[in-house]
C-alpha cells in the first residue's frame, strides 16, 4: 500500500467518526433531556420531581390520567376520582403547538363539565410547565411526568402534543397531532365518545 492510500483511508475513518459523533449530538439534543430543552432545570430536578418551585395549582383527579398515578403539577392528588370520560392532553412547556392549544382544551374543560379534562405535563423541569400555564392563563389540572410514564405505560408514540380519550381507564381514541379550534377538539371527542 502507497503513502497516498494509506493517508486517504486514515482521513476517512476520521471523517466517518466525526459524521457520527455530530449525529449522536444532534440527536440527544432534539430527543432527550441530555442537552435539550426538557434538560433545562434537571440540577433541580430529583427523581422525586421537586415542585418546591411550581406555583399553586388546581388540584387533579385522585386516580391519576387514564390509570397511571402521576404527581399532581401544582396540586394534590385528592379531587374526586375520575369518572366516565376523560380527556388527557399530553403537553410540554417548551412545546409551540402545545402552548397553541392549550386554551382550547381550557375552553373544551369549562364547556364539558360531563367530561373530566387534564394535562400531563412531560417534561423533567415543573417549574416551567407550571409557569407557562399561569402565563395562558390555564386553569387545566396538569399532572407532572418527569420520567416519560404516561406514555411509556400506555405505549403512546413519542411526539407532543398527544390528546388520548378514555372510557374509565380503556382507552377508546388517541390523536398524536395539535387541534386548531376547540370546536375540532369537540368533534373529535364526541366522536370518539360516540365510537364506544
Amino acid at each position: 500500500m502507497n503513502r497516498q492510500s494509506a493517508w486517504t483511508i486514515v482521513i476517512g475513518i476520521i471523517l466517518t467518526l466525526a459524521v457520527f459523533a455530530a449525529a449522536f449530538a444532534m440527536l440527544r439534543t432534539v430527543n432527550g433531556p441530555a442537552g435539550g430543552p426538557q434538560a433545562a432545570d434537571t440540577a433541580a430536578v430529583t427523581t422525586g420531581a421537586s415542585q418546591s418551585n411550581v406555583v399553586d395549582r388546581p388540584d387533579c383527579p385522585s386516580t391519576g390520567a387514564g390509570g397511571v398515578e402521576l404527581d399532581c403539577l401544582g396540586g394534590d392528588n385528592g379531587k374526586a376520582p375520575a369518572e366516565g370520560v376523560t380527556v388527557v392532553n399530553v403537553w410540554a412547556w417548551w412545546c409551540g403547538p402545545c402552548r397553541d392549544e392549550l386554551p382550547f382544551f381550557d375552553e373544551f374543560a369549562a364547556a364539558h363539565p360531563e367530561y373530566t379534562v387534564v394535562g400531563v405535563h412531560a417534561d423533567a423541569n415543573p417549574g416551567n410547565g407550571a409557569a407557562m400555564l399561569e402565563e395562558l392563563g390555564i386553569d387545566l389540572a396538569s399532572y407532572q411526568d418527569v420520567d416519560n410514564t404516561f406514555a411509556g405505560t400506555l405505549g403512546l408514540p413519542g411526539v407532543i402534543p398527544i390528546t388520548v380519550v378514555f372510557e374509565g381507564t380503556e382507552q377508546v381514541a388517541m390523536f398524536p397531532k395539535s387541534f386548531e379550534s376547540t370546536r375540532e377538539l369537540t368533534d373529535a371527542v364526541a366522536e370518539a365518545v360516540e365510537g364506544t
